[in-house]
């Protein structure tokens, strides 16, 4: 059924499985958040379940995840209690795995997505090496009927690797949360003040970002088991912690640039976050800036952190703004819907 037919037939019944879910604060949470706001717009019903249902203890190095335990009938007892006429898999915790398994003994059709570069992360932290966890992974994701990832880059990445349904489920942004208009928020200084925003880990090298001799200030928001050691280490830089939507855009909006220095996500939804407040990026040519800046003149691509970072002070921030306006939740809950398969009943 195509997502022409399933707008036609009606509301649906979606049900998403996930592992990641409040009170977390990260782009799976807040992606998964905006899509159930998208859907039940569109006249469709959604169901969560989320660790909070359940007993769960929290994950190992990354304690702001809970890991639910339960097990698979106690779980086929919740998805029945919804009764779903599609059946979405959002993550590779433990309920997504439980939640695999009940589907293809009913042999229900579902699907995946493919949020985060977890392999790396994995090696970044344990050494694993990333061909296991991608054995794991192919596993996981080739049963399901598509497996959704948010860039043209990584649904290519995706193919290359054995994963068969690779296919785009890109992302958007709350223009109005998120916005360039009125003036920009006072601030203390005159000199450049460039920005970080996210999860403080391994992973997304801020270290990388902290080491940079830039001119002017260095701000940080957000939280991650990286923050005592990077603030004790660099203790001239504005550490913020976590903010929510309306103090995050002003931050943005006070900031001349976005720093992102991970080459591992998979997306960035801060990108266009602080491009839509007129904010542009820095970052490495890697894929997640590759398409979410890709030609537009937005940021800055390069090699050289540094360079990119001094080098987008001089993009226009009318520039960055018009970029944003080119995401849509809208758009990217269209390709989800066009993802979907049905239940047979």
């Amino acid at each position: 059924m195509t997502g022409a037919d399933r707008e036609n037939a009606g509301a649906l019944r979606i049900l998403i499985v996930t592992d990641a879910w409040e009170p977390q604060v990260n782009g799976v949470v807040r992606t998964l958040k905006m899509t159930r706001r998208e859907l039940e717009r569109r006249g469709h019903r959604v169901g969560i379940v989320s660790p909070l249902e359940f007993r769960s203890f929290p994950c190992p190095t990354y304690p702001e995840i809970s890991l639910a335990v339960t097990h698979a009938a106690e779980l086929a007892r919740r998805i029945d209690r919804f009764a779903p006429d599609c059946l979405h898999i959002a993550t590779e915790g433990p309920l997504g795995w439980l939640a695999r398994r009940i589907a293809l003994r009913r042999r229900w059709p579902f699907t995946t997505a493919y949020h985060s570069r977890f392999p790396e992360y994995v090696h970044a932290r344990f050494r694993i090496p990333p061909r296991w966890t991608y054995a794991a992974l192919r596993r996981f994701h080739n049963a399901a009927c598509a497996t959704l990832a948010p860039t043209p880059a990584i649904v290519h990445d995706l193919r290359t690797r054995g994963f068969h349904g690779a296919r785009l489920w890109s992302r958007g942004v709350d223009l109005e949360v998120f916005s360039d208009r009125g003036e920009r928020p006072p601030r203390a200084t005159d000199a450049p003040v460039f920005l970080y925003v996210g999860r403080i880990a391994v992973e997304k090298q801020v270290d990388a970002f902290l080491r940079l001799d830039l001119p002017g200030e260095r701000w940080i928001a957000g939280e991650g088991p990286e923050r005592r050691r990077l603030q004790a280490a660099h203790p001239r830089a504005r550490w913020l912690g976590l903010l929510d939507g309306p103090a995050l855009a002003r931050l943005y909006r006070a900031a001349d640039v976005l720093v992102f220095p991970s080459v591992t996500d998979t997306f960035g939804l801060v990108m266009i976050e602080a491009m839509a407040c007129g904010t542009p990026v820095a970052a490495f040519p890697v894929a997640g800036p590759l398409d979410v800046i890709g030609r537009s003149g937005a940021g800055v691509m390069h090699a050289d952190l540094r360079e990119a970072c001094l080098r987008a002070l001089d993009i226009p921030r009318e520039q960055a703004r018009r970029r944003a306006e080119e995401f849509s939740w809208e758009a990217a809950t269209g390709q989800l819907l066009e993802a979907l398969r049905r239940i047979p009943r």
